[in-house]
């Protein structure tokens, strides 16, 4: 009887395990083509709510920019909000 009560516990917690996924609950991350006229800020504007500088610093962040500079047809990850 204990037997089948541990069996039956540790195929309830495998399972468990197989079905619950890893969540950021921040949503997916979005990729953006850089247009001509296009600046972190006016991106980070679009795309995030208040400050823009907090915008910026999670584009630069994400892509590895070491300024402000992009060019374009360059593609950016924007992060999640």
């Amino acid at each position: 009887m204990f037997v089948r009560i541990a069996l039956l516990l540790i195929a309830t917690v495998f399972a468990v395990a197989v079905a619950a996924h890893r969540s950021s609950g921040a949503g997916p991350e979005h990729r953006y083509l850089v247009k001509p006229g296009d600046t972190l800020w006016s991106i980070a504007t679009a795309h995030y709510a208040g400050d823009p500088r907090e915008g910026i610093w999670k584009i630069e962040r994400r892509n590895g920019l070491a300024g402000a500079t992009i060019q374009p047809g360059e593609r950016l990850v924007l992060p999640a909000n």
